[in-house]
This record gives structure tokens, C-alpha cells and sequence, in this order.
């Protein structure tokens, strides 16, 4: 569900630590919301400047590995269409043409193909590292990073075996690669290699997914959150989404905390459309067999006001907007606990008393916020391995993780199945709106 009103999240400070029911701000973070990347320099100047500043020596022919890597990269470049890339066969053309004057020998053109297949490779990296359209990074750092040409570069010279770094960074992460590389596959097969718009459109929401490290991807497609240790997933469960009405969005962030015994605030169309038209037909009853309480305001420390002080027809009627609050208990919407994270659109992870929606195949049933299968389970591997269990019946008490949790949500509707790509239901329509990668 969403809630009325936005928790900054607090750093963590080491250890699992119980916290009460107070809002932590050990150290806040202020989000980086909209500030977007200087245009950067294009390419071809970019590897300019790096050799002539740097001076290197050769990345790309120097000793056995030579022919392999200028080999993975011409293939890589051909089938970058498939990436969104569409320059990458021209590419590629180029690369061969440059290798090919390189194999004289002649000093002057070997450093001219040096710099054709540097500045190709970093092209391609900045095409493939590129953020993901409508998504909310609420952290500058969960972007992609390392696209500035120095930085694309002297990561290829420091690599202990380049073509196994070539392939690695274009594989981009566990579920970029190998869908590509079904469709790249069965394009080939099939003597067409015109890639599916909605093929592109679901790599741009994959492709902000890191590599490695320990994090949390929620696919709303499949409808199902997903752990990753060391970039490979360990975990996954099934997790209730929002409507097509209120589309769970795309998030990049960052978990801090999980709260136990929370309450649950509910959206103003809930209050407006179930709320306030109840207790105008079955009176104050409906409230308190519910555990709801009406609030003076949004904020933190709001005070609880009477029912009777409220005018319920004018709510019903959409005239008048109040907050009412669900006391934690056996028939909270949040059950036992929830999981939020900073983000633009009040959106968080929650446990559900309502377990027999899991069994559901399509589950775009919430009001945007993300209902998991097993809210324990997942707190469990958030924490280390501890079991999240508060010691006070008090409300809101939070538990502060021992490292901070970054958390992806995106919407894949494309899947690799036995060498093929399978769509599923775009349920949203955000396939059919997207608009077609720009080509490069």
C-alpha cells in the first residue's frame, strides 16, 4: 500500500540494531533526485585526451591476447543492434579495417587502430551502462557507472585477460546477457536480424541491474523479488504488485531498516472510495473494528482527533481530505511488518494477512506498494541471517540493518526460455507506449 507520508531513511550504523518506535535519522541522506550527468565529451575526443595524456601503451595489441580480443570485440559490435546499439556493425567494419592495417606492423598504424577500437569499445560501454528512462534513482551512485572513457579504459588495460573482460562487461548483469543472447541467437536462426522493439525497451529496464554485490531486484512483470549474492541470485519469491491503476514504478534505492508492529496510513483514494462511505452507512463501529484512527496531519508526531470531528459525507464526496491510520495488529494490512526505502513515490515492501492472494498467477493487485510472499524470510537475509524480531509490542519498532541494502524494481515482460525469447503479459502497457530506443 502507499503511505501518506515519507520516511528519509537512516544510515546504518553496523550491528542489528532494535531501535523504538521514534523515527531514526542516525545520519540522514539526502536523495539525488534530479540532477542528471554533464554532457560528456563525445567519445573519439575522450580517447584522444586519454592517450595523449596518459601515454599508454597499448591495450588492445599487445602479445598473444591480441587477435582474441579484437575478434570478441568485432562480435560484440555486430551484434550490438541487439543492445540498442545500432552503430555497432559500422563499427565493427572499422575495427576490422583498422586491425587488418595494424598487422603490418607499421607503428603509425597500429596507433591508429588502437585508438578506433578504443574509442568503438567505450562507444559501445557508454550505450549498454546508459540509465534506464523512467526510472527513479533516488542515489546518484545506483546509476551505472564507470562510462568515462578513462575510466571504461584503464579498467580493459588492468584486465588479466581482456577478451574475458570484453565479454563480461557486455554480458552486463544476470538478466541482461542471457536474454539478449536468446534473442541475438534466435534472430540468427531465423535470418532476421531486425531486433523486437519490446526486446530493446525490457533490456533498458534491465540494464541498470549491477553486475556483483549483494541486492534485491522486484521484477513487477513476473511479479516476483528476487535476492543476489555476488551478482547470482541465492533467493527469490513470489510479491503482489500495484494495479494498472497504480503501477508499481521503477526504483533504484536503497534499504536501511525493516519496522516491526508498523502502522498502516492509508491512500486518500482508499479513505475517499472505502473508508469514509462506511462509516457514513455503519457509523464509528466500522472504525474501531478496524483499528483506524483519524489524524490531525501527515507529519510524524501527529495527534490522534475523533472521529466525530470529521465531516464523512464531505470526505466520501471527495470535498474533504484527512489521514486515517490502521493500528498495528492481527488485521493490519502490513501484518507483521514493512520494508521501506527512500523514493519518490511513498512505495515500500510489506508483509500481508491476505496469503491467499499468492496463489494467484497475476498479481497486479495492491495500491502501487510491493506485498511479499514471506516478509520474514526476506527481512531474515536483509539482516544477515537474524531473525527480525522486535522485544516491545510497541509500534514502529525498527530493526537497522548491518549494511545498507540497495533495492532495484523494474518490469521485464521478456524472458529467455530453451534459447528463445518468450513475452509474458505486458499487463501495464508500458511495451506497447515505449517508445523505440533511439538508435546511436
Amino acid at each position: 500500500m502507499k503511505s501518506n507520508h515519507v520516511k528519509l531513511a537512516a544510515l546504518a550504523l553496523g550491528g542489528a540494531t532494535l531501535l523504538s518506535a521514534a523515527p531514526i535519522f542516525a545520519q540522514a541522506m539526502a536523495p539525488a533526485m534530479a540532477a542528471s550527468p554533464a554532457t560528456a565529451m563525445p567519445a573519439g575526443a575522450a580517447v584522444s585526451a586519454f592517450y595523449d595524456r596518459w601515454k599508454s601503451q597499448s591495450i588492445w595489441f599487445r602479445g598473444p591476447q591480441s587477435s582474441a580480443a579484437v575478434s570478441q570485440l568485432v562480435t560484440i559490435l555486430q551484434r550490438a543492434p541487439f543492445d540498442g546499439f545500432a552503430a555497432g556493425p559500422q563499427l565493427a567494419q572499422q575495427v576490422q579495417s583498422a586491425a587488418a592495417q595494424a598487422a603490418s606492423g607499421n607503428p603509425a598504424a597500429v596507433a591508429a587502430a588502437e585508438r578506433t577500437l578504443s574509442t568503438a569499445w567505450v562507444e559501445y560501454v557508454q550505450a549498454v551502462k546508459r540509465p534506464t528512462p523512467g526510472m527513479d534513482y533516488t542515489y546518484e551512485f545506483l546509476r551505472p557507472q564507470g562510462t568515462r572513457a578513462d575510466q571504461v579504459l584503464m579498467t580493459a588495460a588492468a584486465a588479466p585477460s581482456l577478451p574475458q573482460h570484453l565479454a563480461q562487461v557486455a554480458n552486463v548483469n544476470a538478466f541482461y546477457g542471457p536474454l539478449r543472447d536468446a534473442a541475438w541467437a534466435q534472430a540468427q536462426a531465423a535470418g532476421n536480424l531486425t531486433p523486437d522493439p519490446r526486446l530493446l525497451v525490457n533490456l533498458d529496464r534491465a540494464r541498470t541491474i549491477p553486475a556483483t554485490g549483494k541486492f534485491a531486484v522486484v521484477d513487477v512483470g513476473s511479479q516476483r523479488l528476487t535476492m543476489f549474492e555476488s551478482g547470482q541470485p541465492v533467493d527469490s519469491m513470489k510479491v503482489i504488485v500495484g494495479t494498472d491503476e497504480f503501477p508499481t514504478p521503477l526504483m533504484a534505492s536503497t534499504i536501511y531498516y525493516v519496522t516491526l508492529n508498523p502502522y498502516w496510513d492509508s491512500p486518500d483514494h482508499l479513505v475517499k472510495r472505502a473508508i469514509a462511505p462506511n462509516v457514513v452507512r455503519q457509523g464509528f463501529g466500522y472504525l474501531k473494528a478496524r483499528g483506524y484512527e483519524v489524524m490531525a496531519d501527515w507529519t510524524e508526531k501527529s495527534e490522534v482527533i475523533p472521529a466525530d470531528k470529521i465531516d464523512w459525507k464531505a470526505v466520501a464526496a471527495g470535498k474533504k481530505q484527512i489521514r486515517v491510520r490502521q493500528k498495528p495488529g492481527p488485521d493490519n494490512f502490513m501484518a507483521t511488518m514493512k520494508i521501506p526505502f527512500p523514493n519518490n513515490h511513498n512505495i515500500f515492501l510489506h508483509d500481508t494477512p491476505t496469503k491467499s492472494l499468492f496463489a494467484k498467477a497475476q498479481r497486479d493487485l495492491s495500491n502501487g506498494c510491493i506485498r511479499l510472499e514471506n516478509a520474514p524470510r526476506f527481512a531474515r537475509w536483509l539482516m544477515g541471517g537474524y531473525d527480525p524480531v522486535a522485544n516491545s509490542t510497541a509500534p514502529e519498532v525498527q530493526l537497522l540493518l548491518k549494511q545498507p541494502m540497495p533495492i532495484y524494481v523494474t518490469y521485464l515482460t521478456a524472458q529467455p526460455q530453451s534459447g528463445k525469447v518468450v513475452y509474458t503479459n505486458d499487463f501495464y502497457g508500458w511495451d506497447k507506449s515505449a517508445t523505440r530506443i533511439a538508435s546511436r
